[in-house]
């Protein structure tokens, strides 16, 4: 089932590569990227999780993000969850977006930039050193998960025969790790600018909401995984809470939303209905358009080369 136009993929499975709730500013990291990710429109975005699993989901399931458990989480090595977040994206979008949490100042503007590169494997460099996030076409998927050598998703890259372009940007951000604190404190003023973006939250309602971002996506998580429970483990909810929001917006639209399936050799399943599959992907479409007028008519407004417009100055370095 396709989800959205792109996909990202961000690997948080343990303290030895992710540092996930390592704090620069007053945001963690992963925190910060799911936050730039969503600004250029990604969905669906993937957290591999591990040592930590259980605080990352309290600190980012509120942000409508996918949680997959690494289960090497111990000792994991980095491909293995590249792996695991690729394979889960496969057939889901157009591009998938990867990056190591541990690497959280790359800016919205270098996104976009790897994302309209238009070959299979977009790598930027600063002043010729390559970083992350690094950018992936699905076609070319399949191809990085059948590598078996040792050298990780370089080595994936490198013995693929993919097209792999080295796309240069002038954001500093891409080659910085946890790892870099002072350089990261540094850095920090330009990217919170460039973090700088409507906050706009969608919903449908009458008196109060019964559709929003995260009932959107327990929707499309029970499509693909048929079952509520599996769906629930996945992003954050409790069951019960997943079945009060399916059943409020069942009541407010006047249709079944998902069809409840019991017994044979199988076990029972939950799949959307006809209908509710269509609201579904009707509401991503919704988020989408209203996401990039949104970004539109923000930088028209706000950031543009006038010093007199409101955010000049908060959005200068951005």
């Amino acid at each position: 089932m396709r989800f959205g136009k792109v996909g990202a993929v961000v690997a948080a499975a343990s303290k030895r590569y992710a540092e996930p709730l390592f704090k620069v500013g007053s945001i963690p990291n992963v925190r910060r990227i799911i936050l730039t990710l969503q600004q250029v429109g990604v969905f669906p975005i993937v957290i591999v999780t591990g040592a930590e699993e259980f605080e990352v989901i309290h600190q980012v399931s509120s942000l409508g993000v996918i949680f997959l458990r690494n289960e090497e989480c111990e000792c994991p090595e980095l491909f293995s969850s590249v792996r695991l977040g690729l394979n889960y994206l496969q057939g889901k979008c157009d591009q998938a977006v990867f990056t190591p949490v541990n690497a959280p100042m790359f800016s919205a503007q270098s996104l976009r930039t790897l994302l309209n590169a238009g070959t299979e494997v977009a790598v930027p460099t600063f002043k010729g050193h390559g970083g992350h996030p690094i950018v992936i076409s699905s076609e070319a998927i399949p191809t990085i998960l059948s590598y078996d050598g040792g050298e990780g998703l370089r080595g994936a890259i490198a013995t693929s025969g993919l097209v792999c372009a080295r796309v240069p940007v002038s954001d500093a951000g891409i080659l910085m790790s946890v790892h870099d604190e002072a350089q990261l404190q540094a850095q920090l003023r330009e990217h919170n600018a460039s973090l700088l973006a409507p906050s706009v939250q969608v919903s449908i309602g009458k008196e109060s909401p019964f559709l929003n971002s995260r009932l959107k996506l327990l929707l499309f998580l029970i499509e693909d995984m048929h079952s509520v429970r599996q769906a629930c483990l996945h992003c954050g909810l409790s069951p019960q809470k997943a079945w009060d929001m399916i059943n409020m917006l069942e009541d407010e639209v006047g249709y079944d939303i998902v069809v409840r399936r019991h017994g044979g050799s199988r076990g029972g399943k939950t799949v959307l209905t006809e209908q509710g599959l269509r609201l579904a992907l009707s509401f991503q479409r919704y988020e989408e358009e209203v996401h990039d007028f949104a970004q539109r008519r923000f930088s028209e407004l706000f950031i543009t080369n006038d010093a007199a417009t409101p955010l000049q100055e908060l959005s200068r370095k951005s």
